[in-house]
């Protein structure tokens, strides 16, 4: 079975810049430490699975995607990459194109956007999916026998897992954070539901539809403070819409990439011209040139 590997770049490289040393800096004396740290990641990568097909994705939307429309508080809670990061995303862009990985970015959809797309086009009996990733919103798209694979703890979470982990399933997972909302992307949810009254709500009526079309039957239910919630169901089910289509991540981008553009070929003269340029890393260019030994 062909293994197709979706990298969430953005995760690995904001990793990077809070761990790795800011004195780790170009010929010109820019700070490159997140680029350093991106291309170690990178390496070990590419190093333990060899893989056939692979595509970074990466964000340039955090205050511009279509969200910001639907919601202008989606994700103004984080604070703007300084100038020394906005720098090292390009380069960590021109980092992939040197390794042979096969990157993507718009202003106007999300990271999670392209992989969902992406996933959902080259999909099929005898691929399977695998999400470089640690974010949970990722989870929606795993199917069968797909996997989302946190790196950095070496965890490999699937559609059982999912349920285990959050108590509802991947397909169950944007209503999940429409009822719950989720702080970190700052997705208000329905004020007052937490996680554990939103399993149970999913759990007994699978979808935040089903739950507003039988809404009554809430009353029957054996959860603590149930007219409370009831009634603030009513009160928030507008906003509770409103964080589902934040949650959902789209899946139907058109996109102008195909498979054979995501084959990976290696080319270790690109790759050394690269970190010469830099003036960093001979350790990496031994590390890279490692992959065709």
């Amino acid at each position: 079975m062909q293994q197709f590997y979706l990298i969430d770049a953005s995760i690995y490289i904001f990793r990077a810049w809070f761990s790795m040393d800011d004195s780790i800096v170009d010929k010109q004396g820019n700070q490159v430490n997140a680029v350093y740290g991106f291309a170690y990641f990178l390496a070990q990568l590419l190093t333990r699975v060899q893989p056939t097909h692979i595509i970074a994705a990466f964000d340039e939307s955090l205050t511009s995607s279509f969200r910001n429309k639907i919601y202008p508080a989606y994700k103004a809670n984080r604070e703007p990459a300084p100038p020394e990061l906005k720098h090292q995303f390009k380069l960590c862009r021109q980092l992939c194109r040197a390794v042979g990985i096969k990157d993507v970015a718009s202003k106007r959809y999300e990271a999670d956007d392209f992989i969902g797309s992406i996933a959902n086009k080259f999909r099929n009996i005898n691929t399977q999916i695998i999400i470089v990733s640690r974010d949970k919103d990722l989870l929606q798209l795993l199917e069968n026998k797909d996997h989302l694979w946190d790196f950095a703890d070496d965890r490999v979470i699937d559609c059982q897992q999912t349920e285990k982990l959050f108590g509802v399933r991947p397909d169950q997972m944007v209503d999940y954070l429409a009822l719950a909302g989720d702080a970190v992307d700052n997705i208000p949810g329905v004020k007052g539901v937490g996680k554990k009254t939103a399993q149970l709500l999913l759990q007994y009526f699978s979808t935040i539809d089903n739950l507003y079309d039988r809404l009554d039957e809430i009353d029957t239910l054996n959860i603590r403070g149930v007219t409370r919630i009831k009634n603030l169901l009513i009160e928030h089910q507008q906003m509770a819409y409103v964080s589902q289509q934040l949650a959902q991540i789209k899946c139907d981008i058109k996109l102008n990439v195909k498979k054979n553009d995501c084959k990976w070929q290696f080319d270790s003269k690109k790759t050394e011209r690269y970190f010469n340029k830099l003036g960093i890393g001979k350790r990496l260019i031994t590390r890279f040139n490692e992959l065709q030994s």
